[in-house]
């Protein structure tokens, strides 16, 4: 399952160190970040919680850009 999520981050660095952290997240399959359309593209794996899920890809957004947001 794929889903779209609309993020605030400040530079073109800061969203490729979030879209690392979000891959590197248990339960994701693959991530996309759009620096430029402010978006974040997750897959998740199969059985996997997307709720659940985000809220550990954001405290691992958290660590690396502690001022970004994913809006869930």
């Amino acid at each position: 399952m794929k889903k779209t999520y609309k993020i605030d981050v400040d530079c073109a660095n800061c969203a490729n160190k979030m879209e690392e952290a979000a891959k590197n997240t248990a339960g994701v399959e693959d991530a996309t970040v759009n620096f430029m359309m402010l978006k974040m593209i997750v897959e998740f794996e199969d059985g996997q919680d997307p709720k659940s899920v985000m809220q550990n890809v954001l405290k691992n957004c958290k660590k690396v850009e502690d001022d970004c947001e994913i809006f869930l």
